[in-house]
């Protein structure tokens, strides 16, 4: 039986190879290094060698605030300079609270050369906008992201909870292609699907990284989730001598766009055992069951 799911490891443009499921910070805010430098380990340990963060991560779940989560990374990487050489390191601009989106030039720049010092690193490889700032021309951000690049200060340019027209009106202004789009995706939340987003992924070769596939943990504890999805993925789960956030996971990475899976457990034993995921088999039966019983109709 043939499965959909996309184990390969995924390409962003001119970086390494990273795994097909990442580690996400938002909930990194635990000052004491042992501790983080137990979960990255974790997590490179585990294939998950994208590595990604935000500026504004830290500023909320119990976060001291803004920078907190990439200033505790930066610490990390400056006591074991090993970690920094195993990873592919993402973080994210653009939203300064509680304005709350600014991607115009100068503060643009600001936030990335920020984001380097609090990281503790020469280069930051994939670079994205956070969310769009309705009021700055693609051009001027593209103007912006073309020169850190160019500078060496970062390598690849992703773009995160854009829509697809603004996705491809920032392409239009760019030498070099987006690499990649974080959009919120799982078995909880399809409209990528139905969107547009992956679509558009697939056609100008964009990695999509997708935020909360496990929908905040709704997926695995099976709380404000339908009975009706639940039985469909506890029945795959059972198959499969599995359990439902591999499973939930594993739906996520069986979209033939061959999204990332981002991760934020904060517990190392649960890193591990996501990778799971990787030995599910869906079918296209399996994938529509999940769609139709997430959906609460069937499908046309």
């Amino acid at each position: 039986m043939t499965s959909l799911v996309q184990t390969q490891q995924r390409v962003l443009g001119s970086l390494p190879p990273v795994g097909p499921i990442s580690f996400g910070t938002w909930r990194f805010t635990d000052p004491d290094q042992a501790t983080g430098q137990a979960l990255l380990e974790a997590a490179l340990d585990a294939g998950m060698n994208l590595i990604d963060t935000a500026d504004v991560y830290g500023f909320d779940w119990g976060g001291t605030g803004f920078g907190k989560v990439e200033e505790i990374i930066g610490a990390l990487l400056a006591a074991s300079p090993s970690l920094r050489d195993r990873m592919v390191l993402a973080t994210k601009g653009g939203i300064i609270p509680p304005r709350p989106y600014d991607s115009s030039p100068k503060y643009l720049r600001q936030a990335c050369e920020d984001s380097l010092r609090r990281l503790q690193t020469d280069v930051i490889d994939l670079y994205q906008i956070h969310r769009p700032d309705l009021y700055a021309h693609p051009a001027d951000v593209a103007i912006t992201l073309t020169a850190l690049r160019d500078e060496g200060k970062i390598r690849e340019v992703g773009v995160s909870n854009h829509t697809p027209a603004q996705v491809a009106a920032l392409q239009a202004h760019l030498e070099f292609t987006i690499a990649s789009n974080q959009p919120e995706f799982s078995a909880l939340h399809l409209d990528p699907m139905r969107d547009g987003t992956l679509d558009q992924c697939m056609e100008y070769h964009i990695v999509p990284m997708a935020w909360s596939p496990l929908a905040g943990g709704a997926l695995a504890t099976g709380n404000d989730v339908s009975p009706e999805l639940l039985s469909v993925i506890d029945g795959i789960a059972e198959r499969e001598s599995a359990d439902r956030s591999q499973v939930a996971l594993a739906f996520v990475l069986a979209h033939p766009s061959a999204p990332i899976a981002i991760i934020g457990t904060q517990n190392p034993e649960r890193v591990a055992s996501s990778t799971g995921a990787l030995a599910v088999t869906l079918t296209r039966d399996d994938v529509y069951a999940i769609i139709q019983a997430s959906e609460g109709q069937p499908l046309p």
